[in-house]
Parts: structure tokens; C-alpha cells; sequence
């Protein structure tokens, strides 16, 4: 999954740019491996501040039909039930949703009736408060019972069980402890549930706090947490760096094959 950010203030890559470049860069994601491009108008980097719905659809609608026109799949990274709703229109095929479809009482609703794919991520907080001192007495065991009540919530609403991706919220209200024991424990919450895991840790600080590293200089603390997760059963990673991360995937995942399928050869004998 490639970021594409149409916010002037995210973290990574926050600027504020035009339509036909915004159109450029999610081209040369596919183009990089990208199997899905994530449009976001509204930043959830830490102290954030929320933006009006009219804003965030000026911001991300005109993305979505031109990328969807240019069959390009998109997933609508968004909190707001109205968004979700005119992106489903214009053609995004996922909604990833931060606040797992509890900030909008309508998001629900717009899930179940349009029949989408829906990521559900965990957040202590919300992305003006989650780095305030964040606590758990288990993460683990926290995150795993949020996503027990969630998917309940959407299978009462009439969303069928399929179409759940989950993702465990890397840096949404977590210190860098509770980042570490997560990602090197994605294969309980995706034993937990046998449902789809997504890993976001792209260039995020708990990285740079283990290497000092700047934001834009995470690539490498981004490949080999991408590829923990994914040895440890994440079945997608969301990156900035696409060219980079693709071939993290191709190496990540012939490694777990591996693991999982290990082959049948005659031994290799030294002349």
C-alpha cells in the first residue's frame, strides 16, 4: 500500500500538491509495486488538528476519480462517513479508517451498505492526544480485545466478516515498547482472528528513536520492521517508499514461504 498524502502537514511528506502531480506520484507508485494507493486529506501524525469535511472532500475526491479513471485501486484513508461515501462513489475499493468506524456514527452504515473492503486500526486517544504519555497494562492483550468488540460492532451493522483488514495502529497512542512487542507479535492477533493484517510503520519516530534517525533517513528501520511483520504473518505493508519497500516484500515473503513450505532437495555436497 503506497501513502499518498494530499494534506500539507503529515509527518513524512506533508506539502500541498496539484491534482496532476499527486496523479504522477501514485502512478510511479504502481509503477514501483505498489498493489494499492491510500489517499488521505486529513493529517493523523501526533497533535494533528482535525479538518471540515468540505476541506478534506476539496482535498481527496478529485484524486480518487483520477486514479480510479486511470485503474489505479484506491483505498480512502479518512475518519468521516460523508468521505468514505463520495470516494466509494468515485471508485476506492477500501476504507482505512484510524478510529476503526467510531468517530463517524455513520461510518457504519456506509461500510455495510456499500459492501467495501474496511481496514480497522487501533488508536488510544485521538491523533491530537495518542502521544500523550500513552499506557497499557497489556498491549497485546488490549489491542487483541478492541478488535474483538470492533469486528463485533461491524458484523452487527452487516458487514460481512471478509471484507475486515486490521491493523494494530504502529505509533496511534503507543510508546516504543509497545510498537516492538506488536510488530513482533502480529501472528497473535492474526491467529486471534484468521483476518487480513496490515503493518503501517513507515519512517514513524519510534524508529528514529532507536537509530536517531531523521524521518526522511528511516528506510532501512522501515525494511526491517516491514520485514518482521511480515515474517510474523502482516499480509501488507503501507510505505512511503514504494521502489524500496516492494523489493522488502519480494525478500520478506519468500523468507516466510520458506519457513511455512520448506522445500524437499538433495543435500548439497562440497567437491
Amino acid at each position: 500500500m503506497g501513502v499518498l498524502n494530499c494534506t500539507p502537514d503529515s509527518f513524512s511528506d506533508g506539502h500541498q500538491d496539484n491534482l496532476e502531480t499527486l496523479v504522477s506520484r501514485a502512478k510511479k507508485m504502481v509503477l514501483h509495486g505498489a498493489d494499492i494507493v491510500d489517499v488521505g486529506g486529513e493529517s493523523t501524525r501526533p497533535n494533528a488538528s482535525p479538518v471540515d469535511v468540505q476541506e478534506e472532500l476539496a482535498r481527496v475526491i478529485p484524486v480518487v476519480q483520477a486514479l480510479t479513471s486511470a485503474g489505479i485501486s484506491v483505498s480512502i484513508d479518512t475518519m468521516k462517513a460523508e468521505v468514505m461515501q463520495q470516494a466509494i462513489a468515485a471508485g476506492a475499493e477500501l476504507v482505512n479508517d484510524v478510529s476503526a468506524l467510531i468517530f463517524d456514527q455513520g461510518s457504519l452504515e456506509v461500510v455495510a451498505s456499500t459492501g467495501v473492503d474496511v481496514c480497522l486500526m487501533h488508536m488510544q486517544g485521538n491523533p491530537k492526544t495518542m502521544q500523550n504519555n500513552p499506557h497499557y497494562d497489556d498491549v497485546l492483550t488490549e489491542v487483541t480485545s478492541f478488535f474483538e468488540q470492533r469486528i463485533e460492532a461491524c458484523v452487527k451493522a452487516g458487514v460481512q466478516t471478509s471484507s475486515i483488514v486490521l491493523d494494530a495502529g504502529i505509533g496511534f497512542g503507543k510508546n516504543l515498547e509497545d510498537n516492538l512487542r506488536l510488530i513482533a507479535n502480529i501472528d497473535v492477533i492474526k491467529n486471534a482472528f484468521d483476518m487480513p493484517v496490515l503493518l503501517g510503520a513507515s519512517r514513524k519516530s519510534f524508529l528514529g528513536l532507536m537509530t536517531v534517525s531523521e524521518i526522511n533517513q528511516r528506510e532501512t528501520e522501515t525494511a526491517v520492521a516491514s520485514t518482521v511483520g511480515i515474517f510474523c504473518g502482516a499480509d501488507m505493508i503501507r510505505v512511503h517508499d514504494c521502489l524500496e519497500h516492494h523489493k522488502t516484500v519480494v525478500v520478506a515473503s519468500q523468507l516466510t514461504d520458506a519457513r511455512n513450505h520448506p522445500a524437499i532437495s538433495e543435500p548439497c555436497h562440497a567437491v
